[in-house]
């Protein structure tokens, strides 16, 4: 039987937490369900761990390549599932048994909505709490991303977009992988449920790319990616103050500086 919904797990030297993610995944009252691993060029054991694992469960797959980052992972893992549901999976995260299964009934009741997320909770070497999110309008989208990567969405639209960039190499690409799939339609559902662990540590992305300079390079790339978006949700550009966009926009164009 092929899978319903797959779940992609890339993995760059991870293999501290690579096996309890795994098992959360394994443990999801979804099914069936398919949990492809992408090792991106590890050094450390994670590709040993995955294979372990792979032979105890059919339902993982696991493919390796030399390291190419985060969307060139995902990508390759996405084309690969068979899936006709994707959700991408951190591989230090992990998710209640219910999220999948709760996820899935979503996208397959209503053809309308594109991205199905839920509650999160923020956990690890800085304590744990709730990761509070702002409501999702394709307005605020503009400005922030409001929706983690690990959320349920079509095959068929990852590949309408063209999949997650392969270009944008300075962190967020989750932000611009759903401004691409949702500025010209499509609606949002958050679940009424905690599905969600976001594991903070030292050695975290999230950490690395929250930098002044990795912040205007990634508003420069999406600027460059979304003129049209940007002057229909802010009436110009992003800025780097991302909240004063819209009225420091509308100010130079009444100024006619813009």
């Amino acid at each position: 039987m092929s899978a319903t919904v797959s779940v992609i797990i890339p993995v760059y030297n991870g293999e501290k937490y690579l096996e309890e993610t795994i098992a959360s995944a394994l443990a999801s009252e979804q099914k069936p369900l398919e949990i492809v691993i992408v090792n991106d060029g590890s050094t450390d054991s994670s590709l040993e761990i995955a294979e372990k694992w792979a032979k105890d469960h059919k339902e993982i797959k696991v493919l390796s390549q030399k390291n190419g980052g985060i969307s060139v992972a995902l990508n390759t893992g996405c084309e690969f599932a068979s899936g006709k549901y994707l959700f991408p999976l951190g591989a230090d995260d992990l998710i209640s048994t219910d999220y999948l299964s709760e996820a899935r009934k979503v996208l397959d009741q209503h053809p309308e909505v594109k991205v199905v997320y839920c509650e999160a909770e923020k956990f690890g070497d800085f304590g744990r709490k709730p990761w509070k999110l702002k409501p999702f309008s394709i307005n605020a989208l503009a400005r922030d991303n409001m929706i983690f990567a690990c959320s349920l969405f079509r095959k068929s639209d990852w590949k309408a977009v063209g999949g997650f960039s392969e270009d944008m190499t300075m962190g967020r690409e989750d932000w611009e992988f759903w401004i691409k799939m949702l500025k010209n339609g499509g609606e949002v559902y958050k679940l009424p449920l905690l599905g969600f662990f976001y594991r903070i540590h030292r050695g975290s992305k999230r950490k690395k790319t929250g930098t002044n300079q990795k912040k205007r390079e990634r508003i420069a790339y999406l600027n460059a990616k979304h003129p049209e978006f940007f002057e229909r949700e802010l009436n110009g550009p992003l800025r780097f103050q991302r909240t004063w966009s819209k009225p420091y926009n509308t100010l130079l164009k009444i100024l006619g500086k813009l």
